[in-house]
């Protein structure tokens, strides 16, 4: 096992701020097995804001290049979280640097880039580098607790999935233009929030293998341009200029898993007011039926048909210590405390240094860039799926660069 590891950030907006928070808490969860962590550095082109997040967290220094991350000799692990146009030129560089890399998702703007990435990433695990994408859901342990209720066969076989991701920070028209409101359409709300949706669908369902019935709508056709930095939510001067809306606001497809047999209808929003991060998952079983709400992290519904018509319906189970990563994941393990997403965050970090370290009993492994490149072939099958009024599309299987 490596003496310690150094970890570095780029990208230092809100995701940015939660994975590094994430790699500050990782080693205090679970067993204590892993080697010292070291908070190397926090990198992003407005150095202000850089440097603001790296003494909030604890991190030694800041950097204003990715260029220097790849170059330091101290930085061992690195998450990059930047705009997904960007994902490809900093991963190989790091890659190539030697350095571990944990990538947001989606895993690039573009196949032709996330399918090379992939590419670099095989080459890098033969000198033993890994390249991993955060699906951060996958860490929820009521997703998980339903997973397990699929596949021990309390639920059975899934039979149909509905779910949605409805989120508002799109839906006042005073919000600035930015990168997320810019690229072709499929790279808005569905890259966003729908790639979350399509890999959670499938984490319970089953690869999809084609969809249908695709549709987008921009809602919001101009913004303002802003005269400076902004995170998410903050005021800025304005210039008076507009620029128009690219992509689009709202998705909405439905999707085949497997050979299939098993369907569902998924759909994507940043313009559904009043819904600040609403992940919705529900799975229909040949055994019952369980559901999930991101709103309410610390709970799951089931319905079991053995409960019979006269006490059957759906139930609320909390989420405790016999559920997936709640026992040794948090301070306090205990049933009803609750926990969110930032935790889930912090789980995806654990599972990532695990692997780097090479540690007994390791938490299950982050998703790899093939994951990544699939979860991109889908949202292509939906965008082609709209461009051709809702017809069917299958899934392309992912192509190595």
């Amino acid at each position: 096992m490596v003496d310690s590891i150094g970890v570095a950030v780029i990208g230092a907006g809100m995701a940015g701020k939660a994975h590094a928070a994430a790699w500050r808490n990782a080693p205090s969860l679970f067993a204590p097995t892993l080697p010292p962590v070291r908070l190397v550095s926090v990198c992003d082109v407005y150095g202000p804001v850089a440097a603001e997040t790296a003494r909030r967290f604890g991190y030694a220094r800041h950097d204003t290049d990715w260029r220097a991350v790849a170059a330091a000799d101290d930085v061992d692990v690195v998450s990059v979280v930047v705009a997904n146009h960007l994902h490809r030129e900093v991963v190989e560089g790091l890659l190539a640097a030697g350095k571990h890399v944990l990538c947001e998702k989606p895993l690039s703007d573009t196949l032709e880039d996330a399918r090379a990435m992939a590419s670099a990433a095989d080459r890098a695990a033969e000198r033993g580098i890994v390249g991993r994408i955060g699906f951060t859901y996958r860490r929820a342990p009521g997703l998980a607790a339903i997973r397990e209720l699929v596949t021990d066969g309390t639920l059975g076989r899934v039979l149909h999935v509905s779910g949605r991701y409805w989120t508002d920070y799109g839906a006042s028209p005073d919000v600035p233009i930015s990168w997320r409101f810019t690229g072709a359409p499929g790279t808005g709300a569905l890259a966003d929030v729908g790639s979350h949706l399509t890999y959670v669908a499938e984490f319970l369902a089953g690869p999809v293998s084609s969809v249908s019935g695709g549709v987008f709508a921009t809602a919001v056709t101009e913004r303002p341009v802003a005269a400076g930095f902004a995170l998410r939510g903050q005021d800025v001067p304005l210039t008076g200029e507009r620029a128009v809306v690219e992509n689009d606001d709202y998705a909405t497809f439905s999707a085949r898993f497997g050979d299939g047999t098993v369907v569902g209808s998924l759909e994507a929003s940043r313009v559904a007011t009043s819904h600040p991060n609403g992940l919705v998952l529900e799975v229909s079983c040949e055994h019952g039926a369980a559901r999930w709400d991101q709103e309410r992290p610390s709970e799951i519904g089931l319905a079991l048909q053995s409960d019979g018509s006269r006490t059957g319906g759906y139930r609320r189970v909390v989420l405790g210590p016999d559920h997936p990563y709640v026992a040794g994941g948090m301070a306090m393990d205990a049933p009803g405390v609750g926990w969110g997403q930032n935790q889930m965050f912090e789980y995806q970090a654990r599972a990532f240094l695990d692997e780097v370290a090479g540690v007994a009993d390791p938490l299950p492994p982050n998703a790899t860039f093939h994951d990544g490149v699939h979860n991109m072939e889908v949202l292509d099958a939906v965008a082609r799926s709209a461009a051709a009024d809702g017809a069917l599309q299958t899934v392309a299987e992912a192509v190595h660069a």
